[in-house]
Parts: C-alpha cells; sequence; structure tokens
C-alpha cells in the first residue's frame, strides 16, 4: 500500500506540496492568508499542485470533493511550540493521536503522513520527544502501510526577532537527515543548506524522495533560483506554504513550480511562466 500512496505524491517523480498546515503552530502571525480555510483550498485546489499539507480538522475541505482529480492529501500528525514568536520555559511536540496516529489519515485517505523531528540548541528533551513521536507513528506506518515523512529541522537559538530561526548548516542537516532515515523515514522533507550547492549531501544521506522546505515569504526570483539550484542537487521536489497561499494569485506560483519540478525549467523560464499567467488573469 505504501508504493500505491507515494505514486499519487510523485508524478513524473517530482513532487510540489503546499503547505497549510501552520494552525497547529498556535502562533497568530502564521495565519495570515489562512483565515479563511475554504477560500485558500479551492484556490490551491484549482492551481493544482501535486499534494496540500493539512491538519486532520481542515482535510476534509479537500477530501470530500468528488472526484479523483484533485491533489494528494498529506497529514500532518504532529504539533508542538517551537515556532512561536514568544520563547517557552517548556518545549514540547506531540502527537495530535496518541493512541493511534495514523488511522485519522488512513480513515480521511491520505497519501502521506508528517512528523517532525525538531534539533533546537540546549533543548535535549524536545528532541527525545521527537525521537518517540517518531517511532510511535512508523510502527502505526507499517501497520496500515502509510508512507512516512520526516521533517528533520535544525534551528539556531531564539531570536529577538521571535522565534527560533532555520540553522543552514550542512554538516547538521546531513546529521539529522541521516538520524531521520535510521528511524525509517520514506520521504524527507529537509531545509536547504547555506550553500545550496552542498544540498547533495543531504539527498545522499537520506536515501529516499528528498522535498526541500520553502521556509518564510520572500522575492519569487529568489525562491525560483534557489529552487531550480536545489532541484539539481537531487531534491525531488518543494514543500512551499506562504510564498504561495499569501500570493494573490497562487496559481501562478504553483504553475511556475510545477514546470520546475515536472518540466526541468529554469528559473528565467519559470518567472517568465509566472509573468504570462499574471498577465493573463
Amino acid at each position: 500500500m505504501k508504493e500505491i500512496r507515494i505514486k499519487r505524491l510523485f508524478q513524473n517523480g517530482g513532487c510540489l506540496d503546499i503547505a497549510i498546515d501552520h494552525g497547529v503552530c498556535n502562533e497568530p502571525t502564521f495565519l495570515d492568508g489562512l483565515e479563511n480555510m475554504p477560500t485558500i483550498v479551492d484556490a490551491l485546489v484549482k492551481a493544482g499542485p501535486d499534494a496540500i499539507q493539512m491538519n486532520f480538522g481542515q482535510a476534509d475541505l479537500l477530501q470530500r470533493r468528488p472526484g479523483r482529480d484533485k491533489p494528494a492529501l498529506v497529514m500532518r500528525v504532529d504539533m508542538g511550540n517551537p515556532y512561536n514568536a514568544t520563547a517557552h520555559r517548556v518545549m514540547w511536540a506531540l502527537l495530535q493521536n496518541k493512541k493511534d496516529p495514523v488511522l485519522p489519515a488512513v480513515q480521511m485517505d491520505a497519501s502521506c503522513v508528517v512528523v517532525n523531528l525538531f534539533m533546537l540548541p540546549n533543548e535535549p528533551d524536545l528532541f527525545r520527544q521527537c525521537v518517540e513521536n517518531i517511532s510511535i507513528v512508523r510502527a502505526d506506518c507499517e501497520k496500515y502501510g502509510m508512507p512516512l515523512m520526516i521533517e528533520p529541522l535544525v534551528m539556531r537559538p531564539h531570536s529577538d526577532k521571535g522565534g527560533y530561526m532555520v540553522d543552514g548548516d550542512a554538516e547538521k542537516i546531513v546529521t539529522l537527515v541521516r538520524l531521520a532515515r535510521e528511524m525509517g523515514a520514506d520521504i524527507i522533507k529537509a531545509d536547504p543548506t547555506a550553500d545550496p550547492l552542498e544540498f547533495h549531501r543531504v539527498v545522499e544521506a537520506a536515501r529516499c524522495p528528498v522535498l526541500v522546505r520553502g521556509g518564510g515569504k520572500e522575492a519569487l526570483s529568489g525562491v525560483f533560483a534557489r529552487s531550480r539550484v536545489l532541484l539539481d542537487q537531487g531534491a525531488v521536489g518543494m514543500v512551499y506554504g506562504r510564498n504561495v497561499y499569501q500570493h494573490s494569485k497562487p496559481e501562478a506560483v504553483v504553475a511556475a513550480l510545477m514546470a520546475m519540478i515536472h518540466q526541468g525549467a529554469s528559473a528565467e523560464a519559470a518567472m517568465a511562466l509566472y509573468e504570462g499567467q499574471l498577465q493573463a488573469a
């Protein structure tokens, strides 16, 4: 069953996954653009990425749609407080359903589940919680034939800007990705290395399909340029959120990214396609 579900995600060997699972972070700044979930799901389904990443409580907006021509569902099964703008005395990461964490994804006909592997400075207990979560989820994935996506996140200390920032150190990312693979990841969702030309090391450590985590909103010229380099380094796709759902024309951004992932389009060609979509709208 894993192979059947994986085929839903990876059309022509690649995958564009649009993440809108930010609500479980309990961080109000993450909800900009996601206030009206039915509207954003309508827009994303129309845009046509390979997958949409959601939580159980919102997944019906995608899965109750009739027909087969819709993005696959990637369901998050954990939640935590590392993304909050305020530093917490106690850091935690919990499964949304500890007794049978993958069953809700099966009931919603998801194609994959995703769970975090946080490594924050001076937070060993948070790391231990994530390892325990993954162990429980992996056993459930084997029982149900559900692909397991692990999201290894190496973070820098909490900054005065609010929240923990991504640490792009290639050595740290490669080491944590290797751990995720050792724990049974079928798919890895990894941060880009500070030097994108080192990302091939992440791919080599994963020994399974690697999707690149997009991060915060930025100029699309930079998004396309970096994405092309990372794809050329061996990534098979991307997981983007704010750069898509916070855009006034998400279908234009999706079209450009899909062309890069599935047709090998250059960053310049992707930008031209994006601009052409804007003009046609």
